[in-house]
């Protein structure tokens, strides 16, 4: 029996989540998913087609841990928006609750832009390509990031620069301009969003855009914004926070980054990695399983540097999700907002 809690805990959380939903069957995790994200359900059923070799011992070990989360949980429902609201500010702060009280009940409310979460890229980058860039400025800062990034490469190259400034130097959305957006989301989907002034925006979420962008886009978009405001575009700068700065990140916060990492992803991002960020990787594993890696860096083979890029953008994106979970805290570039 603890071989089977130990096998079925290794897994990546996303996985585990995947064998809870196959145990379930068709209706029941149908039901599920009803109640997550758009971008959660694509990650929980790209992860449900990878699945294979799952043994009866280690579906039991990870329907016991669902369990016994679910027994630790209270029963009380506390969906009131004061409470949340409050309970933010209380354990937060006012001005680090502002935003993650928005976004989670701007969501709440919201059906137009909650849709958008569902849309294609390309969808949305033609549905928005000849709206007033502050329009699509909001629509992609209330976005995900890697999906606003996304939308990003597929819009015109001269509008890129201009979108991504326009975020930066969004101060909050003003009624006014939430109406407008409404009224091109009324368009699609007849969402009806209550006007109400939202922290969205800001140089933060402008460098997170960036983050995820090509090289080669994001060269070409912070030129054109450091022309247009050069200090707006340092700050921007400062805060993106690359693969590198991963050394930074305590050994308890490198310990978690790993566990959520598929090795072949791991393996291929630290091809171009420096030595000090190996090292770190290195010193956060158990000693066959470094040795397993270093053997395996030096005997794997020249790898295209786009696939070093995509591994390393796809470990960047575990670590964000994970600080803002408030379950590691990256150091260096952009560790202030993740505080």
């Amino acid at each position: 029996m603890s071989d089977a809690n130990t096998e079925g805990s290794n897994r990546p959380g996303i996985e585990q989540a995947a064998i809870l939903l196959l145990s379930l069957g068709e209706k029941e995790a149908a039901d599920v998913l009803k109640f997550m994200s758009a971008k959660d359900v694509q990650r929980v059923g790209a992860a449900m087609a990878q699945v294979a070799n799952v043994s009866r011992a280690e579906v039991g070990a990870v329907i016991g841990k669902f369990t016994a989360a679910v027994e630790a949980q209270s029963s009380l429902g506390v969906g009131s928006d004061e409470f949340i609201r409050k309970t933010l500010i209380n354990a937060l702060g006012e001005d680090k609750a502002a935003g993650l009280i928005d976004r989670i009940l701007l969501g709440h409310s919201s059906k137009g832009l909650e849709a958008l979460k569902w849309m294609d890229t390309r969808a949305i980058a033609e549905m928005v390509r000849f709206e007033h860039p502050q329009i699509i400025a909001i629509i992609l800062a209330y976005l995900e990031s890697d999906q606003s990034a996304e939308v990003i490469a597929q819009l015109p190259e001269n509008m890129r620069g201009e979108v991504l400034l326009r975020i930066a130097t969004l101060d909050g959305i003003q009624p006014s301009a939430l109406r407008e957006l409404d009224q091109i989301m009324e368009k699609q989907f007849a969402g009806n969003i209550q006007a109400r002034t939202s922290a969205l925006g800001g140089p933060k979420c402008a460098a997170d855009i960036v983050n995820l962008l090509e090289p080669r886009i994001e060269t070409v978009v912070m030129e054109e914004i450091k022309k247009a405001d050069e200090l707006l575009g340092s700050k921007i700068q400062d805060l993106i926070f690359v693969f590198d700065n991963l050394v930074e990140v305590d050994d308890r916060g490198m310990q978690e980054i790993l566990r959520q990492v598929p090795s072949d992803k791991l393996l291929l991002a630290l091809k171009a990695a420096n030595d000090a960020l190996k090292e770190k990787v290195f010193k956060n594993m158990s000693q066959r399983a470094a040795e397993m890696l270093k053997d395996d860096l030096s005997s794997r083979g020249p790898v295209k540097l786009s696939e070093v890029e995509g591994a390393q953008k796809e470990i960047l994106t575990v670590a964000r999700k994970l600080a803002e979970e408030g379950t590691i805290n990256l150091g260096g570039k952009g560790s202030e907002a993740y505080v």
